[in-house]
């Protein structure tokens, strides 16, 4: 697996946490270990750009994910073909925020974003309710796999 992953940020981010997560997520889903996978994090300026020239909404947002080979995951039988699943872009930022609200660590919220974006990647979306509440099962499933398989290090 090829997890580059680049902090552009000016926030310290645990990279090796993201990494160690990304490759976890992507053993789940079946992912070919050959894969590429960028992980950036950028301040809330850059966000800010990339938000309103790809998705056309306003201010920074906490993660936006550019799909390359659209890869699919795989099955325990059929792993995706080897390719680039794309850039996922995060904004420690606007984690740090989130994390708040929601009452735990902005490394945690950071990993929540990654697995979101990941799933993103892999075509997954939230658009409709049905869509969201197996993207959300899955992104909660990994999250939990992830923290029980990092305690038992």
């Amino acid at each position: 697996m090829s997890i580059e992953i680049n902090n552009e940020s000016g926030i310290p981010v645990d990279e090796a946490a993201l990494q160690r997560l990304a490759i976890y997520a992507l053993d789940q889903l079946h992912v070919h270990p050959d894969a590429e996978l960028a992980i950036v994090c950028v301040d809330e300026a850059a966000m800010e750009q990339l938000h309103v020239q790809w998705m056309d909404e306003p201010g920074p947002t906490d993660v936006l994910s550019f799909p390359m080979d659209e890869l699919r995951p795989g099955t325990e039988d059929q792993q995706t073909p080897a390719g680039l699943l794309g850039d996922i872009v995060l904004c420690p930022q606007v984690a740090i925020g989130q994390a708040e609200t929601a009452g735990h660590s902005t490394l945690d919220e950071l990993l929540l974003l990654t697995t979101h974006g990941l799933l993103h990647l892999l075509g997954f979306d939230h658009a409709e309710p049905d869509d969201e509440k197996v993207m959300f099962g899955i992104q909660r499933d990994i999250l939990l796999g992830f923290h029980i398989a990092e305690r038992t290090k």
